[in-house]
């Protein structure tokens, strides 16, 4: 009697444990060294005592920060309408019902994840601490604070929530199993991940490490995602999109 192998990992779900490698990398080279600190102060004008970005500012506000929340809340919807609805519904689109899950709780849990991580490492934000005017002694994630300098309130920081929303687009990348398509899908994604990281870096909002630590994390949902529904066991088809 032969036992059949066990199906081989193709295309992206191989990247999972190397993602977690690189996560892991990512935590050390930062706790050793002073990039973030390094890059904020290119963004943090110490003469006048701002930064880059005005926080207050209603435009900018709504042009990176609400207005991409809100747009991203309506297309996870519409991602588990098309996952719950008719076939005829994702066959007009050539999208993979699979592909629409993994893309749905990629939307889900990604941002659930880094509210988490948020809640329990008590890291502060750049405009939170004395370098940039703020109240707070700055210490890195594994770094507590001196006895005599501790902080009345816990910091909410790591990762970095926000761009979540923006990184967990990648998870977009298995609506259909072809190299453009995925291609495009991972440009998207880290394209409204970093766009949306990078103006809340520059009002003091996060460092360089949070950012990089909520893309890779996203990274991973999207690919545990795809491990667990089995939407990647195939290689990808040949057809002239896939070239």
């Amino acid at each position: 009697m032969s036992v059949s192998a066990a199906p081989r990992l193709s295309g992206l779900e191989r990247t999972l444990w190397p993602t977690v490698g690189l996560l892991a990398a990512t935590l050390v080279l930062y706790e050793f060294s002073p990039l973030d600190l390094r890059l904020q102060d290119q963004l943090y004008d110490f003469t006048n005592r701002r930064w880059l970005v005005d926080a207050r500012d209603p435009l900018w506000r709504v042009l990176f920060y609400t207005g991409p929340k809100q747009v991203i809340v309506v297309f996870g919807l519409a991602l588990l309408v098309l996952a719950l609805g008719p076939e005829g519904w994702r066959r007009k689109l050539g999208w993979a019902r699979r592909g629409l899950w993994v893309a749905f709780l990629t939307l889900a849990f990604a941002p659930s994840l880094t509210a988490i991580g948020k809640e329990y490492s008590n890291v502060f934000c750049p405009s939170e601490i004395r370098r940039y005017g703020g109240d707070v002694r700055y210490v890195k994630l594994c770094e507590p604070f001196p006895a005599d300098d501790r902080p009345a309130r816990r910091g909410h920081c790591f990762p970095a929530g926000h761009c979540s929303g923006g990184f967990a687009l990648l998870g977009l990348a298995w609506l259909r199993p072809t190299r453009r398509w995925r291609a495009g899908a991972i440009a998207l994604g880290l394209g409204v991940g970093w766009i949306m990281g990078l103006y809340q870096m520059s009002k003091g909002a996060h460092y360089l490490s949070h950012t990089v630590t909520t893309m890779l994390l996203c990274w991973i949902v999207a690919v545990f995602w795809c491990r667990v529904l089995k939407a990647d066991l195939g290689r990808l088809a040949p057809t002239a999109d896939s070239k």
